[in-house]
């Protein structure tokens, strides 16, 4: 006798994208409704016991009692007993008093339900006496709690840090400081001027950095002095580069390549010096080109009442020296001009060509702001155009200048005054430009992302506003932080800083912000920090500059910094966080900012272990599964990032507390050149996957699903087509390949059988990938689309067999945990329990399990759960009957009552081709009868409205006198003649068996024995 139950699903509404132009990402979204989990596991249980009598051979047979419970669509809290430690209170659960150790919430995926909550006490006599595996047994005993993780760096501070607030999530790294490596220098030539370091004092600051690492300072002398000198990031060594026999401001100062030319910008004298001299004509700016190699002429440049700004174009690197430098000029006019400058080697010294005016070009004209890309030898601009300001970019090549780009900005520029962005770092005037212009820049990264970043003007005292336009996506995002309440003259503008894969937006005290670039689409990628989480000690004001990609610049303090993102600090921080929103971003930046390292991979498996029940909104598995995928292989082949899913989520409706954000689509940028490299080829990549409808240019399940469903339920005779052994075949060329990175002793038992269903899974995810990847990457081979394609899925199967393995490790599980005579543990009740959410994650994204996970995941189930709550398990799907389990449960236990029952329940619920296979592995006369009764069916099916004479075959050596049964196996017999017989395997099943099958059954029903 079996019964069946319905199993109830979860759904959860997915918000769309509007078609309105602005919609909003966040804000105070109403409660969604509560879901069937969360209303069943709200109340308390109302499961009836029912008494059924079973006559399982339509005649007068044994009685069978059964205690069965009616689920109605839903899995109740008594239906799985946990661990004290796991158990959660009903009226705590309702009132919301405790925290939220496991989830009824929505998620995607079915299956498994989220919360397992109400224990069932177990009597004293079963507790103390030898329970029998699947029978009213109590639950083992939690597992000890492991302590919070701790990145490489954490553990040797730990005691330093007791007490103290969690290490800074952005990591500083000095490369260069005035006060470190300047000062020391400049006070062994005497220089008692420069050693002012008050805040007030301009005797020693930064003036500029160029690309190949030389940082340009100034100081006065003891003679007051200007002196101009170099620090070498490489070298670590100071250079004097020229002296001013005056009391000089310097604006701007540039070196070339070669160390040849220096060009000055300075201002010659203060507005209380031009009181004093008003009737001398002087100008108040003057630029120069000074001949440093060895130190000779000095040429006039500009000679104006304007600022000007001086920057040399750096060559590429690797290439030899050049007789030729090219200068740019940037004034506060609101032009850029560059100057060819041929030099020549005379003697010992090298010097300018002509003794003329140089040639110079006019770059752009009437521009209202400026950015110069050091690294990449860009130059960023905006023009005014209409009602709009318009960016446009140049890029510069040793041969030629190229105008790269034009995009469309809905940004009101200040056009009264010129603002410069990395054309030096002038602090003072920098300070008093910024108080009347935008405070704007433009990031790119290594991926071919373009983003400009600006903070807004706001209305609301105490309110920020800051928004990041994400050109290679589209759209704009305008973001609003409400400020705590405190001191005005606190509040300073928003600092930018660029990590390549997120942008930072930083305010000293107030928050940190760091923004996904390359998914930029959903805010829960990106992490918002505030108090002590947002800290930087390094960085206290504002007056910062990124230079360059993960390089910091304070202006104020002349100091350079390496940022990056800390991986200790970012677990603690996943570790410790409660919203849903921060360990979902902490989680996709550790997988996919940090790549792949074997130590971080295995503290994320530890946080996911112990948190599978407290994400809500989120499957965790899931997500370091898809993303531990994506960063994987994206780097192996241009525009792959574009057709692999980097997340398990199709949308995300959450809220991100402390921050509201809004989103506009813009228009793209329109790239003016074709045939580009480098940057400029991966961004019109990025900008042709948006107009192309990039989300469905991911590979994704849903037909994937459909045809293995379809294939699963084909009858066996079809399944020897072409079609299906090609499919096979890619299964096999998965798991050899999987074989040649794993040579070693595996420690959990897995990949030790065969299993038809995942193989079938694992080819067919082969084949359509690989359709998917011809489709779009048409210009890479089949070869190495093949080869893509294989390590892909090998790489997945090979994650969770890393789950299990450090799961394996954590409990100190063996390999032979199959003996069902024994109570499962604690450690395996965990490892149970985990397993049970792989299956479910796996379920949920349609994706292959590695063979001998179900055969492993029941034979825990048995040892660990108790009978009525394991048959339900088999029931809903949950734990798959497998060959190899089951054979090995009906051949170990003996026949006891309750193993009986055990074994009973799991034989009427085997398919009938593994019911062939097993049953003759217990020797019981239950299982007699149903072999039995299973073999009638059989043949009388198969005989159907066959017609011809029937001859009386011959008697068989067994005397039997009942004549309904006589009847019976002569009828048999006769279809057994004519070739019929469905269990051409097991050749002792025959006419014969039923005879006896049957006599036995009666003699014992009858008290008789049988001889």
């Amino acid at each position: 006798m079996a019964w069946s139950c319905a199993r109830g699903s979860v759904g959860w509404v997915l918000g769309k994208r509007s078609s309105h132009r602005r919609w909003r990402d966040s804000g105070t979204g109403s409660p969604g409704k509560r879901s069937q989990h969360q209303e069943a596991f709200g109340q308390p249980s109302q499961a009836r016991g029912v008494i059924l009598e079973a006559d399982l051979l339509r005649a007068r047979s044994w009685t069978l009692f059964m205690f069965v419970c009616p689920f109605h669509h839903r899995l109740f809290c008594d239906s799985v007993i946990l661990p004290a430690g796991l158990r959660r209170s009903l009226r705590a659960c309702s009132t919301g008093k405790t925290r939220a150790l496991e989830s009824g919430g929505p998620r995607q995926g079915g299956g498994l339900p989220r919360r397992l909550g109400g224990a069932v006490r177990p009597r004293r006599e079963e507790a103390e006496g030898p329970a029998a595996p699947g029978a009213g047994r109590e639950p083992p005993e939690p597992p000890r709690a492991v302590p919070p993780l701790r990145g490489r760096a954490e553990g040797s501070r730990a005691g330093a840090a007791a007490g103290r607030a969690g290490a800074m999530l952005l990591r500083l790294a000095p490369e260069f400081q005035l006060r470190r490596d300047v000062l020391p220098w400049l006070a062994e030539r005497g220089c008692a001027a420069a050693l002012d370091t008050s805040e007030n004092s301009s005797a020693l600051y930064v003036v500029n950095v160029e690309r190949n690492g030389k940082v340009i300072y100034t100081w006065k002398g003891n003679q007051r002095n200007t002196h101009i000198g170099l620090y070498d990031l490489q070298t670590k060594q100071n250079e004097h580069l020229y002296m001013f026999e005056k009391n000089l401001h310097i604006i701007s100062c540039s070196i070339n390549n070669e160390r040849t030319l220096l060009a000055v910008s300075f201002c010659q004298y203060t507005e209380e010096e031009r009181a004093s001299q008003l009737l001398q004509s002087v100008s108040k700016y003057l630029t120069l080109l000074i001949e440093i190699h060895p130190i000779n002429n000095v040429r006039v440049l500009k000679a104006v009442d304007s600022c000007v700004r001086v920057q040399f174009l750096y060559p590429v690197e690797g290439r030899n020296a050049s007789r030729e430098s090219r200068l740019l000029l940037v004034s506060e006019d609101k032009y850029i001009e560059q100057y060819d400058i041929h030099v020549v080697a005379e003697e010992h010294k090298v010097v300018i060509q002509k003794s003329g005016q140089l040639p110079r070009a006019k770059v752009v004209d009437d521009l209202v702001w400026a950015q110069w890309d050091m690294m990449e030898q860009r130059l960023f601009y905006i023009v005014p155009k209409e009602s709009k300001s318009t960016l446009r970019c140049v890029q510069f090549y040793p041969e030629e200048n190229f105008n790269s780009i034009e995009s469309h900005l809905d940004i009101a520029v200040n056009d009264t005054q010129l603002k410069l962005v990395n054309f030096g770092y002038d602090y003072c005037q920098d300070q008093d430009v910024a108080s009347k212009s935008l405070n704007l820049q433009v990031f790119t990264s290594k991926a071919g992302g373009l983003c400009v970043c600006c903070s807004l003007a706001s209305d609301i005292p105490h309110e920020i506003i800051y928004s990041i336009y994400f050109l290679h996506k589209g759209y704009n995002k305008t973001f609003t932080v409400s400020l705590e309440r405190t001191k005005s003259n606190q509040f300073k503008e928003v600092a930018f800083m660029n990590l390549d894969y997120y942008v930072a937006a930083y305010l000293p005290g107030q928050f940190l912000h760091l923004l996904n670039i390359q998914h930029p689409d959903m805010l829960c990628y990106s992490l918002f920090l505030t108090g002590e989480d947002a800290r930087i000690d390094m960085l206290q004001n504002c007056s910062i500059r990124s230079p360059w990609v993960s390089a910091v610049l304070d202006c104020n303090a002349g100091s350079l910094y390496d940022v990056s993102i800390s991986d200790s600090a970012l677990l603690q921080f996943l570790q410790k966080s409660k919203r849903d929103c921060e360990r979902l971003a902490a989680l996709h930046c550790a997988l996919l900012y940090f790549q792949h390292t074997e130590d971080l991979e295995m503290q994320i498996i530890r946080w996911i272990s112990e948190n599978l029940s407290t994400c809500h909104s989120f499957n965790p598995i899931q997500e370091f599964i898809i993303a531990s995928l994506y960063c994987r292989m994206c780097p192996e082949t241009q525009n792959l990032d574009k057709l692999l899913p980097y997340t398990s989520l199709h949308d995300w409706i959450g809220v991100v507390p402390g921050v509201i954000c809004a989103t506009d689509i813009i228009s793209l940028p329109v790239l003016e050149f074709q045939n580009s490299k480098g940057f400029w080829e991966k961004l019109n990549s990025n900008l042709e996957s948006v107009k192309y409808a990039e989300p469905h240019l991911h590979y994704h399940s849903k037909v994937l699903r459909r045809e293995w469903r379809n294939l699963s339920e084909e009858r066996e005779e079809r399944r020897t087509t072409a079609y299906l052994r090609n499919i096979f075949e890619n299964a096999k060329k998965v798991l050899s390949h999987l074989d040649t990175w794993d040579s070693e002793a595996r420690l959990v038992p897995l990949f030790e059988e065969e299993d038809y269903q995942q193989q079938l899974l694992m080819g067919l995810m082969v084949a359509q990938l690989k359709d998917h990847l011809m489709r779009h990457l048409q210009y890479v081979g089949k070869k190495k689309i093949d080869q893509i394609v294989l390590d892909y899925v090998a790489n997945l199967l090979n994650l969770v067999h890393r789950i299990m393995k450090e799961v394996w490790r954590r409990y100190q599980l063996h390999s032979c945990i199959f003996c069902f005579d024994e109570r499962g543990s604690a450690g395996e009740f965990a490892v149970f329990h985990i397993m049970s959410r792989i299956l479910e994650a796996a379920n949920g994204m349609c994706m292959p399990l590695p063979p001998g996970f179900h055969t492993l995941h029941l034979g825990l189930g048995v040892r660990c759960l108790p009978l009525h709550t394991l048959l339900h398990y088999i029931d809903s799907g949950i734990l798959q009957l497998t060959e190899t389990c089951v054979r090995k449960l009906l051949k170990d236990l003996d026949d006891t009552e309750q193993n009986e029952k055990l074994k009973f329940s799991i034989v009427m619920r085997l398919p009938e081709a593994l019911g062939q296979k097993v049953r003759q592995y217990w020797n019981h006369p239950i299982n007699a009868n149903l072999i039995a009764r299973k073999y009638v069916k059989l043949l009388l099916e198969k005989l159907g409205n066959r017609q011809g004479s029937r001859p009386i075959p011959e008697r068989l050596s067994v005397p039997v006198e009942f004549l309904p049964l006589n009847y019976l196996t002569d009828m048999l017999a006769e279809i057994e003649n004519q070739g019929v017989h469905p269990y051409e395997k097991q050749d002792h099943v025959n006419a014969r068996f039923v005879e006896e099958t049957a006599l036995k059954h009666t003699m014992t029903l009858l008290g008789l024995k049988y001889s």
